[in-house]
């Protein structure tokens, strides 16, 4: 732990050019005695650092003092830090590898391109999670992202929609969706997504496995074409009225497109045909919407939000 501190130490007063103690005991959650140690410890180790005393003094190095890394055009250098994913990579147990990392990088890149690369890091900012979701790790991530690089096999108790089962599986890759982890694995002779959340326990075994050649991104978008189309089995007509449209997004990819798409009527009502996986599905969604949206067909739908609704009034018409 101190070794890396004391080389992010470093690679930080590279890049700063000068930094106080207390900036420096900020930054790496040490106190200020701890931060003057490892710099007596950088000094005792041949590192040139300048220490100015009073106002605006601090922490510096020696000019010159800097390690360079050749190869890289500015449009890459600024291309690489757009890949940078801090949650994915704290999520994986690696979220100080890959910030000692960045700063290895910056701080060997040639002046400016190290402050063009920086400039994107500052600016640009990835945060996957979902609106009103605590992010949250699953608890076996970690064993899976180790299966995943080692090329072994998994067994797993997992936990699908339909039941609960025990699973070995050959763990292909991990892919971050929306804030939520899924694993590509095959299992026997398919090729299906698991979602990282409903696996309740994970053994890594002591079995390797022949990795395919395997495109990640290819695989995961032919799975998740095959999961959508399969899930849209039965259509409905639907209106909405025109202060629900804030909310059709709500209602998933599949309706709020074409309702999005339809010309609105003299009162700005939209209507559409939409695909729906299932009735009570689309049930659960469109109650949601309240009076916004109105079913014209089919008909099961309209009783089924009829039944749905009249069981919330029920509820609260009933003595508390």
């Amino acid at each position: 732990m101190r070794s890396s501190r004391l080389l992010s130490i470093l690679l930080t007063l590279q890049l700063r050019g000068r930094a106080t103690a207390t900036q420096l005991a900020e930054q790496f959650e040490v106190s200020l005695r701890t931060i003057y140690r490892d710099v007596d410890a950088l000094s005792a180790a041949g590192v040139p650092v300048i220490a100015d005393r009073g106002p605006g003094g601090g922490f510096g190095l020696h000019a010159g003092y800097r390690t360079r890394l050749t190869g890289l055009s500015d449009t890459e250098s600024e291309a690489l830090m757009l890949a940078g994913l801090p949650a994915a990579a704290a999520d994986l147990g690696l979220a100080e590898p890959a910030a000692l990392a960045r700063l290895k990088l910056l701080a060997a890149l040639p002046g400016e391109t190290s402050a063009l690369a920086g400039r994107i890091a500052d600016r640009f900012h990835l945060d996957a999670a979902e609106w009103y979701r605590e992010p949250q790790p699953p608890q076996h991530l970690r064993t899976v992202a180790a299966a995943v690089w080692e090329g072994r096999r998994i067994e797993m108790l997992y936990e699908s929609w339909s039941k609960t089962s025990r699973r070995t599986v050959d763990p292909l890759g991990l892919v971050l969706k929306a804030g939520e982890w899924y694993l590509v694995a095959r299992s026997g002779k398919r090729t299906l997504i698991f979602r990282v959340a409903a696996i309740l326990e994970a053994t890594i075994l002591d079995q390797r496995f022949h990795r395919p050649d395997c495109d990640l991104p290819r695989v995961w978008k032919e799975l998740t074409d095959d999961f959508r189309q399969s899930l849209r089995r039965a259509t409905a007509t639907i209106r909405i009225a025109p202060e629900a449209m804030s909310l059709v997004d709500r209602l998933g990819a599949d309706m709020a497109a074409p309702l999005r798409a339809a010309e609105p009527d003299s009162a700005g009502r939209r209507t559409a045909r939409v695909a729906i996986e299932s009735v009570p599905h689309a049930a659960a969604l469109l109650l949601g919407l309240g009076a916004g949206v109105e079913v014209i067909e089919p008909g099961g739908l309209r009783e089924e939000l009829a039944r749905r609704a009249a069981e919330v009034v029920a509820l609260y018409q009933a003595p508390r």
